[in-house]
């Protein structure tokens, strides 16, 4: 089976389309954003794990913003703090969808809802990174992720999955050691978006 967008419809059309239509003043996320359209005008099953050495992935922060507060996940493969995510799945119809999809099933909320711009769902960061998706002993895979903001609704609680050795909100201003400088800049323009 193939997962090719021949008809200029779906998840790589979606990708290629909100990348393109994302503007960023920061010349670091403008190059990311540039470097994700090579890849998706190069790989057109670039958005699913099959594709190596580096693929699209989608993940969400969640916040619960009359609180304070962000869900994170504690990673079992990389051992660290990190927000909700994954791989594209072809029953994916958009990267949004994706995202939204990946933040429910990790974190057990419903009702979730995307940060948006007039209505669209849109990213507020990118971040490549080096990642084993098929295990320890397996080469390392570049992930190509575009990460959005995921809502809770008030005094929402989490219910742990599968996937996660822990999970717990933190509050904005107290995110655990174990977190690293890329989810700390997720968390902010969190904060910042949702004030």
């Amino acid at each position: 089976m193939t997962l090719i967008d021949t008809a200029g419809t779906g998840l790589h059309s979606d990708a290629v389309r909100t990348l393109a239509g994302w503007s960023v003043a920061d010349a670091d996320q403008e190059q990311l954003r540039r470097d994700y359209l090579n890849h998706l005008a190069d790989q057109p099953e670039g958005l699913y794990r099959s594709c190596l050495p580096a693929h699209i992935t989608a993940s969400a922060v969640v916040v619960d913003p009359a609180a304070g507060r962000v869900l994170l996940t504690l990673h079992p493969k990389v051992g660290i703090w990190l927000q909700m995510g994954g791989h594209c799945e072809p029953g994916d119809a958009t990267l949004a969808a994706a995202a939204l999809r990946e933040a429910t099933e990790e974190s057990g909320i419903q009702g979730l809802r995307l940060l948006d711009v007039d209505g669209v769902p849109t990213p507020v960061k990118l971040d490549r990174h080096q990642v084993r998706c098929t295990g320890k002993d397996q080469p390392e895979n570049t992930h190509l992720d575009v990460q959005y903001v995921a809502l809770a609704p008030a005094g929402a609680e989490a219910l742990i999955s599968e996937e996660s050795l822990d999970l717990r909100w933190f509050d904005y201003d107290r995110l655990p050691e174990l977190t690293d400088a890329s989810v700390r800049e997720l968390v902010a323009l969190a904060r910042l978006r949702t004030a």
